[in-house]
């Protein structure tokens, strides 16, 4: 049994994945279909423990629904989507890296070779940190299960 604090992995996190993302509600077929598991029973166990959990809910026609976002270790939900935090830092700092070099532009002519080192080396390191934070997103999605198979 999975308790609510505990970190979800695994089949059961590709179920719960697969769910979060039909953003509608889904039946054990459904998700043996869309997951490719072995049996409907497989899949029933599976929603069963997330229901236990308390991130599913069971509707009047005993299809399955998201009742809370469960926290996945790296990543954040932005709506229905789940996003590596990665992803995040590197768009604070390209944002960073814009501002900078709309500064470095607007005063590129007027200020002393000194500034403008300073800005180059403040530029090299921010844009470096975008990237490393963007390739680390890009790896960190690349490994999270996917619950796409069936879109």
């Amino acid at each position: 049994m999975i308790h609510a604090d505990s970190e979800l992995e695994g089949l059961t996190l590709t179920v719960y994945l697969y769910v979060a993302k039909k953003a509608k509600p889904v039946g054990p077929r459904d998700v043996m279909k869309g997951t490719n598991l072995s049996s409907p029973s497989v899949a029933y166990r599976h929603l069963q423990k997330l229901e236990d959990a308390g991130y599913l809910a069971k509707n009047e026609y005993g299809e399955y629904i998201i009742k809370r976002k469960a926290p996945i270790k790296g990543n954040v939900w932005l709506g229905q989507n789940l996003f590596p935090k990665m992803w995040l830092y590197g768009l604070v700092f390209l944002s960073a890296l814009i501002v900078e070099l709309v500064i470095l532009f607007i005063h590129f002519g007027v200020e002393d070779n000194e500034f403008k080192v300073f800005f180059l080396l403040l530029t090299l390191i921010t844009g470096g940190a975008a990237a490393v934070f963007g390739v680390e997103g890009w790896l960190q999605n690349r490994r999270k299960p996917s619950a796409s198979s069936a879109e």
